[in-house]
């Protein structure tokens, strides 16, 4: 499975940290649950998390208001 480029993800998500903090969770996520049925054997939770953010299919909201 091959990684997006990176300027697609920054266009995605609107920064580095910002796609990284989302890789990160999606990749434990992944982690937890059982993905490795899915998916090629040697295949990383996190090129896994990376593929579904180029491809649109993780939402996500930033900075919600404290009221």
């Amino acid at each position: 499975m091959k990684q997006p480029s990176l300027d697609k993800l920054e266009s995605r998500v609107g920064s580095k940290y910002a796609l990284a903090v989302l890789a990160a969770k999606r990749a434990r996520q992944l982690t937890e649950s059982q993905f490795a049925d899915k998916y090629p054997k040697g295949t990383k939770p996190v090129t896994v998390a990376l593929v579904e953010i180029a491809e649109g299919k993780i939402k996500y909201e930033w900075g919600k208001k404290k009221a």
